[in-house]
């Protein structure tokens, strides 16, 4: 007597593509059929603001995917729920046997997919989890102890030695979309249907599809990657791969990414070797906060450095608000709040030098200024934001020292020595050379002849530095010694 056909859900997250999908080959590769599904989470979306640069993205990649699965014979079946309750419904509905999907590795996500695997039990149906957002996951990457990692510079050693070329290849997913299911998916729900408000066409958005990413990377590896290490610190240049936001909803996979780099690397010298490798580091530094955030899942509510859990911060809700709105008076850091507010983007050494102004001269707690960026950044993954806002605020793993503070004016003549990021962001400025604008409230005199008045054109510094600063080590001081009594 024949067998039944085996039907299988393949559930997309944050690999939104067809190609090189591990979990996907693997679906199509050992099921007779695969019904692709998406679930726009409600206990995701519910949280969110009506207007969102991420869910707008989102939604376009999955109207993407969506046609790119009809143009294979298939179809995308996508709801709008909790995805938790979904996924059972779905396995019902269409009888599957089981369901795949790619794992993802943030604390939320693991709550979640514990309980969907306890609703698919009952049903005797099985949750298949593949390895495709990282490169390598939260066990293989561990200490001679087989403890996980909590300094970056030994896990990426550890990292390079453990590559092999069978960790970045290709999953041919493509080579077997005709294992996908002729299935009617129905309607694509509106922005409006799932809540939210449509952006304005004058808000600049990138591409959300699989060929804006390539895009993307072959201009970076063809006219970029080359001085990558020294341009990735200059705001005013197009000096990154401006990939993150790709990285993030999966468009291109990391494997991608990482033969691009490996591929850059063989054939270069020099500087130009030297950029390949410090952007594959930026690769693994992604793995690295993956890892720690999947062991250290507590540092998701506080500091990983128990130190700090009593900071004595001021959190001085005039000095938030200024720093969130752009009008600190240190052009640089409102340039960069510009940024974040009218793109969606910032630039990753802005996203340093304006959470170490929040933290260490603002004295307001990183928490704030994380959870500020979780609903401004397109490309916001919270491993990354996590990660680098405890580095700013010196409360996490490998963190910058307590004592190292950034300087504001000095971060400005050292990257935007010439203004022209500042200008771009603070049209204020446009007309005043550069070099009256890293303090400019040592240039009020020159000020004047473009028609600035401080505190009238554009605001005097709300706080003074070098005072700042001398405070910022006496309050972290204070818990050091009170965390050793």
């Amino acid at each position: 007597m024949a067998s039944s056909p085996l039907l299988a859900l393949f559930w997309f997250r944050r690999d939104l593509r067809l190609a090189d999908n591990v979990g996907l080959f693997r679906a199509l590769t050992e099921n007779d059929a695969v019904i692709p599904v998406f679930i726009f989470d409600k206990d995701i979306l519910d949280e969110l603001p009506r207007q969102d640069r991420r869910v707008a993205f989102l939604h376009g990649a999955i109207a993407d995917l969506k046609a790119r699965l009809q143009a294979a014979g298939s179809d995308l079946v996508v709801r709008h729920a909790r995805g938790r309750e979904a996924i059972p419904a779905l396995v019902k509905e269409f009888g599957a046997s089981a369901v795949f999907t790619n794992e993802d590795y943030e604390p939320d996500a693991h709550q979640r997919d514990a309980a969907v695997i306890d609703a698919l039990d009952a049903l005797g149906i099985p949750l298949r989890l593949f390895k495709d957002t990282v490169i390598f996951s939260s066990s293989e990457i561990l200490t001679k102890q087989g403890r996980p990692y909590t300094v970056f510079t030994p896990y990426k050693n550890a990292w390079r030695k453990a590559l092999k070329p069978e960790h970045y290849a290709e999953a041919p997913s493509m080579d077997h979309l005709k294992s996908l299911k002729k299935v009617d998916g129905g309607k694509m729900p509106t922005l409006e249907a799932l809540g939210f408000e449509p952006l304005s066409s004058k808000d600049p958005h990138p591409e959300p599809t699989p060929d804006g990413a390539s895009k993307r990377l072959d201009r970076f590896v063809a006219k970029v990657i080359d001085g990558y290490k020294q341009s990735r610190d200059l705001p005013a240049v197009p000096g990154t791969s401006y990939l993150s936001v790709y990285n993030r909803f999966g468009l291109l996979s990391v494997r991608h990414l990482v033969r691009a780099s490996l591929k850059a690397i063989e054939g270069s010298q020099g500087a130009a070797r030297e950029g390949a490798e410090t952007w594959l580091s930026e690769l693994v530094w992604r793995d690295f906060y993956f890892q720690f955030l999947y062991h250290h899942p507590t540092a998701v509510d506080g500091p990983y450095r128990e130190e700090y859990t009593a900071l004595e911060w001021e959190n001085d809700d005039g000095l938030f608000q200024a720093w969130c709105d752009g009008q600190t008076g240190y052009p640089l850091v409102d340039a960069a709040m510009a940024q974040i507010n009218s793109t969606g983007y910032m630039h990753n050494r802005l996203r340093m030098v304006t959470a170490s102004f929040l933290t260490k001269d603002l004295l307001v707690d990183y928490r704030k200024g994380e959870a500020y960026f979780a609903v401004a950044l397109i490309d916001y993954d919270q491993a990354a934001n996590n990660g680098g806002w405890q580095w700013a605020a010196s409360t996490g793993c490998d963190p910058q020292p307590y004592f190292r503070i950034f300087s504001p004016s000095r971060q400005s003549e050292r990257y935007d020595p010439d203004g022209e990021f500042i200008k771009r962001f603070l049209p204020v400025f446009k007309d005043v050379p550069g070099k009256y604008l890293h303090a400019p409230w040592e240039h009020t005199a020159k000020l004047a002849e473009y028609g600035i008045e401080l505190g009238k054109h554009y605001p005097k510094p709300v706080v003074d530095h070098d005072e700042r600063r001398l405070k910022a080590l006496d309050i972290f001081k204070a818990a050091r010694a009170a965390a050793q009594r």
